[in-house]
Order: C-alpha cells, then structure tokens, then sequence
C-alpha cells in the first residue's frame, strides 16, 4: 500500500465516528392522525424540522396515520409487534384504552417538571389525570362552538350581532332563519351533526340540560338520566319543528353546509375555524353554546401520550419535543394556524397570539366556554361504550326507536361493557 493509499484510508477511519455521531440521533417516531396531506402536515414537518435544527441530536419522523381511529389501530399493532413508534398524538378519550393494554406511560413519571405539566387549561388536563397521574398532555384540542351567519340573521330580521343565549332563544331563532320556496327549504336553521362523532355533540346538550355521562374512572355511564333524556328530545324536537334536517346530518359535510347558505347556523369543533375563515363568503360570528340549565361544552381532541416499548433514551429524548411543541410560543402558532385552542393560559399572553385576537375577536370563544367545559367522555373499553350511545342517538334522531327507550338500551350495554373495570 503506498503513502497516498494509507494517507487515505487512515483519514477515511478517522472520519468514521464523526459520521456514526451524526447518524447516531434519537430517532422518534410520531404519529400524527391526518387522513390526507395538506396544510396541517406541512405544519407538523415544520415543526419537525424546526426541532431538529434547534436540536440536532433527537430526529423526529412524523407518521401521518389517518383518521384518530385509524391511528390508534395502527399504534395499537405496530407496539403489540415491537415496532411502534415511541409517541403519537391520539384522542384524550383513548387514554382508557392505552392503559388498560399498558401501552404508555405517565408522562409525570418521565418528566420531573410540575411547573411545565401545571401550565395547561385544568379543562384540557381532566381526561389525562387518573390515579394520581398524568398520562396525556394537551396538544390538538377543542370545544364545540356556535357558527351563524350574521347576513343570514340580518334577512330573516334577527340582531346580526346577537347569537342565541339559551335553548329557548336557539330555537326560536332558527324557526326565523328557516327559509322554504316552493315546498322546500332552501336554508335550515341549524345543524347539529350526528355522524363522526354523535356521542360528542350530544354530550353538549346533555351537559346543558345538567347531566353527566360518565364517572372520572370511567367504570360508570348514566346515559339514561333525567338531563340526557331533555337533551335528546331537544335534539329530536327541532328535526319534528322543522327547523333542523330530519334524520341524520353529516359531521363532515356540515362545514360545507355552513359555507353554502344552506344553513345559518351551526355546532361544530373551533377545529374547523380556521377553515370558515378562510372560506366564508359572508360576515360570520362564533358563540358559546346555548345554555340549558347551564352552559356547557365537553373539550375534545387530541392528546400527546409516550409509548411503554421505548427506550428510557427515547422517552427522554420525546420529552423533549413535547416541552418544545407546547412551548407558550409553539402553542399560540399552533392555535393561529389552525384554529385549534391554544393549551396553555401563557400562550395567549404571547405578542402573536395578542394580535391574532385583537384582529380575529372569534378564536377567543373557545377559550373562553373553557370555564364551563367538561372533560369528553371516556371510559374502559372505550369505542364500544360510545359506539353504543351512538347507534341509541342514530336510531332515535331516525324515529327507529323512542328516545327513552333508545338511552335505556345504550346504558344497559354501556354497563355490560364496563361490568369487568369495577372493583
């Protein structure tokens, strides 16, 4: 071997840890429930990016593993087979589910910061703290809100200013901005949707109405109280007024609706703010929900959870990111760019988050019914617990089953379910 030769095999040796350093980062993966591309995966490879540049030593590699269910079903399998990811954002109503198949840890036994676990809404933390701990922090989350339409209030001789306070006004207000031509109504006066996710937007009207679905160890229901049945029957009752679509209405075309004139007003996730904004051809306004008895909306969305099969190096290195994506700075953005409720009280004293709600008055109402929300419900088992309340809602709003009748049989499974989780 020459001199050259051995000049650049020794160099070439010497370089080799360097490279095992730089390919040696944490690698984390995350999934993240997208069901298609668009701006919320630009958002989150941002993100990404962004961390790794701050910090060159933890590599994160969002997964984007479609809807919530199917991102839960995916994490489900991929760790039952040794290969998961070691964090993902799922619903803050799984964390029953994760525990129960010991799936994840509590984040407060990883991360010895009560300050940093402390500085979220206490609304958003309830269906993360079980048993003492934390198992979840807020990332992705939500309340449901009231959408009108203030050129539609205006025609119909309504205050465009003025949404509905109660239930009462909520439906005399939507008999006014029904409008029929010919025999057909070319505009409802409110949608509720009952597909998606029927068992959430009726827990708004249950809480309304002063009832409470579930106990906090999610080992007991009470679909057929006294609150849950008003509720339902206001519900069922502006479909009979017609006022509402009869039957049932879609959770995914209801935005549409909205946009289209072909309601004036609507219930459905701050998630979709963002989305209005954008699109809306006409002035608009967002309101709390209606009260009942009360105010009330539950929260909903999405959670951080960190994974048992990582390693301890790979929790840690999670940790990481789930302080620096909920930063108070982060989580402002976050709330801008989506329309989702920033986390934490310090994100909205941030001089982003200041201006966005001094030029967009709206992103603050969410935040705001905050101090009457309730957690979403959650139980052990949880999919077919609300499964069952779903079909119940469904096959009362089509007239299948009586509305009593439907709850009954809806709290009778729910306790069959859940006969095994108490002690």
């Amino acid at each position: 071997m020459n001199t050259l030769t051995r000049r650049t095999v020794l160099g070439a040796a010497l370089a080799m840890p360097a490279i095992r350093r730089a390919v040696a980062a944490t690698e984390l993966g995350f999934y993240f429930p997208v069901a298609v591309g668009g701006p919320i995966t630009k958002i989150i490879d941002g993100y990404a990016q962004a961390f790794q540049q701050e910090i060159p030593d933890i590599a994160v590699k969002p997964i984007y593993a479609g809807t919530y269910q199917d991102t839960l079903t995916k994490a489900q399998t991929a760790l039952k087979a040794g290969s998961g990811p070691a964090m993902a954002v799922l619903l803050s109503t799984d964390v029953f589910s994760l525990m129960d198949d010991e799936l994840i840890v509590p984040i407060d036994s990883v991360a010895d910061d009560p300050a940093w676990l402390s500085g979220f809404y206490p609304a958003f933390m309830k269906n993360g703290q079980i048993g003492g701990h934390v198992w979840g922090v807020p990332f992705q989350r939500s309340t449901i809100v009231l959408y009108w339409n203030k050129q539609a209030f205006q025609a119909a001789g309504l205050d465009p200013e003025t949404p509905p306070a109660d239930w009462k006004s909520h439906a005399a207000m939507a008999a006014k901005l029904t409008r029929r031509e010919g025999g057909e109504t070319r505009q409802w006066g409110v949608q509720i949707p009952s597909t998606g996710f029927p068992y959430w937007l009726f827990q708004a009207l249950a809480i309304e109405a002063g009832a409470t679905l579930a106990n906090a160890e999610g080992t007991r229901t009470d679909f057929a109280s006294a609150g849950c049945q008003d509720a339902l029957r206001y519900w069922i009752a502006m479909g009979k007024e017609g006022v509402h679509p009869p039957g049932i209405v879609d959770w995914g075309t209801t935005p549409r609706d909205f946009l289209e004139g072909k309601v004036a007003m609507i219930w459905t996730t701050t998630g979709n703010l963002s989305n209005v904004r954008a699109h809306a051809t006409f002035p608009f306004g967002v309101a709390m929900l209606p009260a009942g008895t009360r105010r009330g909306s539950p929260t909903g969305g999405g959670n951080f959870y960190l994974f048992r099969s990582a390693t301890p190096g790979q929790q840690q290195a999670a940790l990481r990111f789930l302080r620096w994506i909920s930063s108070p700075e982060r989580a402002a953005q976050w709330g801008i760019d989506t329309g989702y409720v920033a986390t934490r009280p310090d994100a909205w004293e941030t001089p982003a988050m200041r201006r966005h709600a001094a030029d967009f008055p709206p992103a603050t109402v969410a935040r705001d019914q905050l101090a009457f929300a309730e957690p979403e419900l959650s139980t052990h088992d949880n999919q077919r617990v609300t499964q069952a309340l779903d079909d119940a809602l469904q096959a009362a709003l089509t007239g299948r089953k009586a509305p009593d009748a439907a709850l009954a049989e809806a709290q009778a499974n729910a306790d069959r379910l859940l006969r095994p989780f108490r002690s």
